[in-house]
């Protein structure tokens, strides 16, 4: 079977918003928000979602592939999802920006024009060059290789401010160190839980309809296994392509299981969900959350996680794909005969 690059698969690109110590954009007006209005090429969804981790978050309507909306925001770096992928800009109070990309190739097509545009253009093209020298990456020791081109990359810019630039040097390093982190922690997986050894087990974890479900009673069939919470959003991104994936393997080979990872007081937001989403195959609730001898065996220290086990009760993939990578999933039943 042709197998995953197993040190990227399921390293999520980090992308850490740090906003600047002074102002990086200077042709902006008195007003104290921001205009952003754009046009989407084959647009993926009737929404655009502007968001930090600092807990802002809008959505922008979209029609006919056009959106224009106000947004009252602090300065900073702010990311856009479509429904599908995302990207990162830099905002700021004043400005009136504009983007222009198309959905075939996303990250390539995103242009930026208005007052501070020159910020967000960088800030896609550097994302794009992140990109092409990840390709290269094999390890965590080849990861140290790609510091160097990106403060080239960074010092090209000669229309940044230097404290911004300074900035976004120390933040190449913190991304290196956390994608480094990342990558031996994957590694650890394929070495302590590589295909073919048996899986870690778990015994009597409550299941929706109210039995219990031992990962024991499931041998004799593929388990694809879900591990999840009600407050995970990228979790529940997952559902619709799960449901979808579950639709077209039903009555094959194969069971799906979803264990939410939920902390006993929000045993009833798991109940509630799972009923109001119509959450197939098998719901199950972990017994101690995080800290469940399952959970911590896999060594699942983010969510979603995916698993695959055989008919046997042995790991195909500790890391597998997600659901959403339906061309790469589909494949991999297919060459396991599910």
């Amino acid at each position: 079977m042709k197998k995953k690059n197993v040190l990227l698969i399921g390293l999520g690109i980090i992308f850490a918003m740090f906003s600047c110590k002074k102002d990086v954009v200077s042709s902006t007006s008195e007003k104290d928000f921001v205009t952003f209005s754009g046009k989407i090429t084959k647009p993926n969804s009737d929404s655009l979602v502007v968001y930090n981790y600092e807990g802002y978050k809008k959505k922008l309507k979209v029609t006919n592939g056009e959106f224009k909306d106000t947004l009252h925001i602090k300065d900073g770096k702010y990311s856009f999802y479509d429904g599908v992928e995302a990207s990162t800009m830099y905002l700021k109070k004043g400005m009136d920006i504009q983007l222009t990309l198309d959905t075939n190739q996303f990250d390539e097509t995103i242009v930026y024009e208005g007052s501070g545009a020159d910020i967000s253009n960088y800030l896609a093209k550097l994302a794009l060059r992140k990109e092409e020298l990840l390709k290269n990456v094999t390890s965590s020791e080849t990861m140290e290789g790609i510091r160097k081109p990106l403060y080239e990359f960074i010092d090209q810019n000669t229309n940044l401010d230097k404290e911004f630039v300074k900035s976004e040097k120390e933040e190449v390093d913190r991304y290196i160190k956390n994608y480094q982190k990342q990558i031996e922690h994957q590694e650890a997986i394929q070495r302590e839980l590589a295909e073919g050894t048996v899986s870690p087990s778990f015994t009597n974890y409550e299941n929706i309809d109210g039995s219990k479900t031992s990962l024991e009673d499931l041998k004799g069939k593929y388990v694809y296994i879900d591990v999840w919470a009600t407050w995970c959003a990228p979790c529940k991104k997952e559902i619709p392509f799960l449901k979808e994936l579950e639709e077209k393997y039903h009555g094959k080979n194969i069971e799906f299981v979803s264990i939410s990872v939920d902390e006993a007081g929000s045993h009833d937001k798991w109940v509630k969900m799972v009923k109001e989403k119509e959450l197939n195959g098998i719901q199950l609730y972990a017994d101690n959350a995080f800290d469940s001898e399952f959970i911590k065996s896999y060594k699942i220290n983010s969510i979603p996680r995916f698993i695959l086990i055989d008919p046997e009760g042995k790991i195909v993939e500790a890391n597998m794909y997600r659901p959403s990578n339906k061309k790469e999933i589909e494949k991999f039943f297919e060459e396991l005969g599910i």
